[in-house]
């Protein structure tokens, strides 16, 4: 009996130790586990932060820079307003041709607008326009390039140039050319429609001269 006694005696600290073993693994398991996975969600949630706050920042830079290039992109969009208009305004463009015709001092000049036809690819109409002009070498070219630095932009698709009525040193130069409208009801068809419009002539002799107009082809209605 003594030698079962001593046996469970020896084991006393063994129990103790798998006891102690047991209650720490249940501490750790209860106490610290918990707190481990408050850490991470914690550390998850901090992550998630500092990456909201990496965008909110480079949208406030983008925002910074598109605020300092507004009065740039202003600018552009109203020269592309000029360039193409939201419609056809044709008679601002007749204007502007006798205008430079009349500070280049050409003899004459003509400007036949066309009906508007809306482009096979893009949100935008044509507007095929004939321009005549007859004077001097020296007058014609200052006519080239007043037209090809006017505000409203002016595609010259066709050109021929001979001598003038009167024979040289005088010329005659004939321009085939779009005029273009982001109006794409522009043309038959369109709401409200479109009307006869006006073709413009006019003779100059130096920087005046005389002005006559006649109905002659069809252009985009109030516009």
């Amino acid at each position: 009996m003594r030698d079962v006694f001593e046996k469970i005696g020896r084991r006393k600290p063994l129990v103790a130790g798998l006891v102690f073993v047991v209650v720490a693994a249940i501490a750790v398991v209860g106490l610290v586990m918990p707190k481990m996975s408050a850490v991470k969600q914690q550390q998850k949630l901090l992550d998630q932060a500092q990456q909201q706050q990496s965008q909110l920042s480079a949208q406030v830079k983008t925002l910074q820079q598109d605020k300092h290039d507004a009065p740039k992109v202003h600018r552009q969009l109203k020269g592309l307003d000029e360039e193409v208009p939201p419609t056809a305004r044709l008679p601002v463009i007749i204007r502007q041709v006798k205008t430079i015709a009349s500070r280049s001092a050409v003899d004459f000049v003509q400007i036949q607008p066309g009906s508007p036809s809306t482009a096979t690819a893009g949100d935008y109409s044509t507007i095929p326009t004939q321009i005549g002009a007859t004077g001097s070498y020296f007058a014609v070219t200052e006519f080239l390039y007043r037209l090809e630095t006017l505000p409203r932009a002016v595609k010259v698709t066709g050109l021929t140039l001979g001598p003038g009525p009167d024979g040289l040193p005088q010329l005659q130069l004939q321009l085939t050319t779009e005029l273009y409208t982001t109006d794409t009801s522009a043309g038959p068809g369109s709401v409200p429609g479109y009307t006869a419009g006006t073709s413009s002539s006019t003779s100059a002799s130096g920087s005046t001269g005389t002005t006559s107009s006649s109905t002659s082809s069809s252009t985009t209605g109030g516009h």
